[in-house]
Parts: structure tokens; C-alpha cells; sequence
């Protein structure tokens, strides 16, 4: 009769779910539009960043190194007099503006160190910080090319080989599909079963609920598998047709694999999701909960910035985040082919993580429904 209920009890959720327009438009959007966007948006990359240039010099070096600036990262740059800089960096016309003086090339030939100036815009914070080293690297490649017409440069001793892996093309919209599917994964899961709860809540189902031999296992059971079922299956669809079909990232790895890490990562956000759902009293509380947990589990988890770089404690106080241990086991499935023998310790942890989960909820949940007989 447990499996019977719990299996009914499932269909329930299902069903409601069905009739729910902006939580069907939700996991739609989850899994294609916010993907794609987040895919070839890539707002984080230098793209398209304007740039002027004051030439005072007028030489074949200055020139060469105008024409070193093109599309995709800069528009065509814009030649001005010393005069228009301050005003079109005030109006907002030009992130970059690069000062060549006059007789640059003659100082240069001449053995003397001359200085280009680079006026930067840092209110447009992602162009700017990552512009100033790509400008850099430019200018000093093509006074390093130009300078080897002139004289005998010594044949460096080493020689790099660089061979990158898992992303020869260095597309990061490879990386911005995989971390975006990732990360709505966790978001939806957590929103459904929550969202499910509280909405029974304010329709007074749960009190229906109650007088019928049911348990809050069961109740809890059919929420978690019902909801986890939906996201398993709308993932695996946006993984075969958005990820792998319309944005061409190839899947090194097992997506059976991949699969069975998400059901268990699915086991505890569902979890999680009844133990917020349980908390807040409203769906306009439940919404800002989700602010306070959902945030910091995206940011701090390493699809946003590699846990490497954080400070030591928040990298072990996220290893009781599950959605810390499905990043590295998504990007090293996904993205570098890894098996079951590279990736079992996080198959361990999300069993840990959502067996704790699921039993703390189940207690919150039990006295929950206590307090409402």
C-alpha cells in the first residue's frame, strides 16, 4: 500500500503541476531560451568593445598596429585627434582609447623606451579589465613583429608547445551552455518541489490530505519523485537537443552516467526544496528564500568561478552544498569524458548529502503537518 501511495500521490503532484501555465513556461525556459542566451550572450567575454585610437606618430608602425584591432573582440577602431578623446570617453563612445605619440617609431628604432598611453573606461568593469591585457598582448606582438625586420633577435632556447584540451577552440560558450544547464538543474528542482508544497498549503489540499491513510513519508516521497522525474527528463531532453543539437557542444562523457549523478542530485534539491517549502508560510517568502539559498549555492558552488580561487573556508563549507559535487562531476563527465572511477567520490557525497537531506526534511515535514491537525 506505501508504493501504491506514494506512486498516486506522485501522479497528484503531476497532474497539479499540469495545470499550472507558469511553472510549465518556467521549466521550458529553464532549458532552452535561458540556456541559448546564456550560451552565445557570453556578457563576461570581451566582444565588440569600442575602441579610438590618436595616432601622432603617422608611421608604418602605428598604422600596423591600428589594423591589429578587429572584430570579433574590437569594432573597427576610430582615429581621432588628442582633442576628441576626453570628450567621446565622457559621452561613453569608447571604452578604450590608445594614445600613440609622435615619433614613436624613430625612439623605438633608436633603441630609447617611448610609452603608449591606454585610456580605459572602467565603468564598463568585464570589457575593461579583460580589454587592457588583450590590448597589451597586441601592441607588444606587433612592435616584437615589426622589430624583427630591423634587427637579429636571438632564437629563444625553449620553445612552447601549447596543446589545449577538452576545448581546442577555447569557445566559452561550451563552458556557458554546460554551467547554465547545470546550475537551472538545481534551481528547478528546488522551485517545483517547494512551490508544490506551498501552493497545497494555500489551497487547503493539505488538510484533505490528512484525514486519508497517507503518512508524510508518502506525501513527501510522491513530491520528490514526481518533480525530481520532470527535471530528469526536460534535462535530458535540453542535454540531447539544446546543448549537444543547437549549440554543437560536444559530450565527451557517458550521458547514462551523467543521468544517474543527476537523479542523485535530484534526491536532495528536492529535499532541500520541501525543507524551504516547510519554512516559509507564502509563496512571496518562499520566493526570497530562495534568494538567500539559491545565490550562494550557484556562485559559491564553482559554476561561476573556480573553487580554487576562494578562500579556504568557503571551499569546505560548500562541500555540504550537493550542488557543489554535481559541478565537478558535470564538468568532468560532460566536459573531459571521465568514467565511474574518476568520478565515484561525488556519486558518494550526493548520496550522503541527499540521505541527510531527505531525512532532515522528513522531520521538519512530520512536525509541519503536526502543528496543522
Amino acid at each position: 500500500m506505501r508504493a501504491a501511495n506514494i506512486f498516486h500521490l506522485g501522479i497528484k503532484e503531476l497532474r497539479s503541476l499540469q495545470r499550472d501555465p507558469v511553472m510549465v513556461v518556467l521549466i521550458m525556459y529553464a532549458f532552452t531560451l535561458a540556456i541559448y542566451s546564456a550560451a552565445t550572450a557570453a556578457p563576461e567575454t570581451l566582444r565588440k568593445a569600442p575602441i579610438a585610437i590618436v595616432d601622432e606618430d603617422r608611421s608604418q608602425l602605428s598604422a600596423r598596429i591600428a589594423d591589429a584591432f578587429f572584430p570579433p573582440l574590437f569594432l573597427p577602431p576610430v582615429v581621432i585627434s588628442p582633442a576628441e578623446m576626453d570628450a567621446r570617453m565622457d559621452a561613453g563612445l569608447d571604452t578604450f582609447a590608445l594614445g600613440i605619440p609622435p615619433n614613436f617609431q624613430r625612439d623605438l628604432l633608436a633603441g630609447r623606451s617611448p610609452a603608449i598611453q591606454l585610456n580605459v573606461d572602467a565603468t564598463r568593469m568585464s570589457q575593461a579589465f579583460t580589454g587592457s591585457s588583450y590590448i597589451q598582448t597586441i601592441v607588444i606582438r606587433e612592435i616584437n613583429a615589426f622589430l624583427q625586420g630591423y634587427q637579429t633577435r636571438a632564437v629563444p632556447a625553449v620553445d612552447l608547445a601549447l596543446r589545449v584540451r577538452f576545448n581546442p577552440e577555447l569557445n566559452k560558450s561550451w563552458f556557458g551552455a554546460v554551467m547554465e544547464f547545470v546550475s537551472n538543474i538545481a534551481m528547478l528542482s528546488i522551485v517545483l518541489t517547494g512551490a508544490a508544497l506551498i501552493r497545497e498549503r494555500e489551497h487547503g489540499t493539505v488538510e484533505h490530505l490528512l484525514v486519508m491513510p497517507v503518512t508524510p513519508f508518502e506525501l513527501m516521497a510522491g513530491k520528490v519523485w514526481a518533480m525530481a522525474m520532470v527535471v530528469l527528463l526536460s534535462s535530458i531532453c535540453s542535454l540531447l537537443f539544446v546543448v549537444q543539437g543547437l549549440l554543437a557542444v560536444p559530450i565527451e562523457g557517458s550521458i547514462v552516467l551523467f543521468m544517474a549523478g543527476t537523479a542523485l542530485l535530484l534526491f536532495a534539491t528536492t529535499s532541500l526544496g520541501i525543507f524551504l517549502g516547510t519554512v516559509a508560510r507564502s509563496m512571496p517568502q518562499f520566493g526570497l528564500l530562495l534568494m538567500l539559498v539559491l545565490l550562494p549555492m550557484e556562485i559559491l558552488s564553482g559554476s561561476v568561478t573556480p573553487r580554487e580561487s576562494m578562500p579556504e573556508f568557503i571551499q569546505y563549507v560548500m562541500l555540504a552544498a550537493p550542488n557543489t559535487h554535481f559541478v565537478m562531476l558535470a564538468q568532468a563527465i560532460l566536459c573531459r569524458g571521465a568514467g565511474m572511477m574518476v568520478v565515484w567520490p561525488q556519486f558518494v557525497a550526493l548520496a550522503l548529502i541527499g540521505a541527510s537531506l531527505f531525512s532532515f526534511s522528513l522531520a521538519r515535514f512530520r512536525k509541519t503537518l503536526g502543528t496543522m491537525t
